[in-house]
């Protein structure tokens, strides 16, 4: 699990029959310092999230498999969690 923030939304007219229906969200991984850590990547949600939110996210391959409901899929990044601003 690492800590990202919500920096965009992306949208795609062609994709992969696992993701149809999914929300996809740009955001940046965090470091400890709230820095970046590495690039911008594409991750699905389904907790309504924005562009500004923190979020949990985690590319294991499990999580992701359950999460989507298939093995076939391209989807790295699960938003799995939303950070309380407090």
């Amino acid at each position: 699990m690492q800590l990202a923030r919500v920096v965009g939304r992306a949208t795609a007219t062609v994709k992969h029959p696992s993701i149809n229906g999914w929300r996809l969200l740009i955001i940046q991984p965090l470091d400890q310092q709230d820095g970046p850590d590495g690039d911008p990547q594409i991750a699905i949600c389904e907790l309504g999230s924005t562009e500004g939110d923190r979020v949990m996210i985690t590319a294991d391959g499990s999580t992701v498999r359950d999460v989507i409901g298939t093995a076939q899929t391209p989807i790295r990044f699960v938003v799995i969690g939303q950070i309380d601003a407090g």
